[in-house]
């Protein structure tokens, strides 16, 4: 079944028509009907067209949040094979919010390992949202550091409102656990690429993100907090969201722009929701294309190359 946004409400109009029209059947005027469906699909496509050539930032939010688009099991099962999956972080617990483990990248061996969300009422419990606590972070080091050993690629693929904020974690040390995840990956002397595939939000995907090589899906977002977060503090409104995110330039074309990633994956049209499977090969020709850039370098060049791309972020702002 469809799902709509609410600014999509002129495209579900159109796609019921043609839906009740196809209902309808062969009758007698079957040919007038497969014109008139002929007619509207053109009108549809469009619409989709003129409206995602225009999307405001909030809008993008909400296409980054849409719950069709692929997520990490996606893509570990169309681009990657014998995946492995590890768990636990050796210290507390295993957590279901980061998945990762060794598999191949069109035959070469990776690590692999992103924020997973879940797809439905039982699986988003599960990976509770895709909001990782510090044991999530904790595994991720422990992932990345038996990489390195190995001299293993590392991809991650993002996709988080942000860590998890509840006592337990903070008791547990939840900043503590970012911040050495993040300094685990400029550390790192492998290659790693990190790919923002919905909702990039805060620490939570910067702890896995921090990379050689950073790209972004065409609708996705990634921003220092969430437009209602940032609404909530600044105009004590979290109803000016949409306000928030323009000003927080949390859009790939924006980020692109000032220099914080390195390039834009284009999506299906009507988003990646539209076209997984599309939205899926293009990720992969991302990631091999960004891996091939790096593959003749030394490991003390791509830890130098990583730390040089983050310390020059900032330093010039192009107008």
């Amino acid at each position: 079944m469809r799902s709509y946004l609410d600014f999509e409400k002129h495209i579900a109009e159109l796609d019921g028509k043609i839906d009740e029209l196809q209902a309808l059947g062969t009758t007698g005027e079957a040919v007038e009907i497969e014109d008139e469906v002929g007619r509207l699909r053109r009108k549809a496509h469009d619409a989709i067209v003129e409206l995602y050539e225009k999307l405001t930032p909030w809008q993008k939010t909400l296409v980054a949040r849409h719950p069709s688009r692929p997520h990490f099991c996606d893509y570990i099962s169309e681009l990657f094979t014998e995946f492995d999956e590890l768990a636990g972080d050796r210290k507390f617990g295993d957590d279901a919010a980061i998945v990762g483990g060794f598999a191949r990248f069109r035959g070469e061996p990776v690590l692999v390992m992103g924020h997973e969300r879940g797809s439905d009422t039982e699986s988003r419990l599960k990976h509770n949202f895709g909001m990782a606590r510090p044991e999530g972070y904790r595994k991720a080091v422990r992932l990345m550091e038996l990489a390195n050993r190995f001299g293993l690629p590392i991809i991650t693929l993002v996709d988080t409102a942000g860590a998890y904020p509840g006592i337990g974690a903070e008791e547990r040390g939840q900043a503590e656990a970012i911040a050495r995840s993040t300094e685990a990956c400029l550390n790192l002397t492998v290659p790693n690429v990190s790919i923002i595939i919905g909702e990039g939000g805060s620490g939570g995907a910067i702890a896995i993100a921090t990379a050689n090589n950073v790209q972004m899906l065409e609708h996705s977002v990634y921003s220092v907090i969430s437009p209602e977060g940032a609404a909530s503090i600044l105009w004590r409104d979290s109803a000016r969201a949409a306000d928030a995110a323009t000003n927080l330039k949390i859009t790939a074309q924006d980020l692109l722009r000032l220099g914080i990633i390195d390039g834009v994956i284009t999506e299906p049209l009507g988003g990646a929701h539209r076209a997984p499977d599309v939205a899926v090969q293009s990720v992969g020709e991302a990631i091999q294309n960004a891996l091939g850039d790096l593959s003749g370098m030394d490991g003390t060049a791509i830890r130098q190359h990583r730390r040089d791309k983050f310390l020059a972020i900032g330093r010039s702002i192009p107008t």
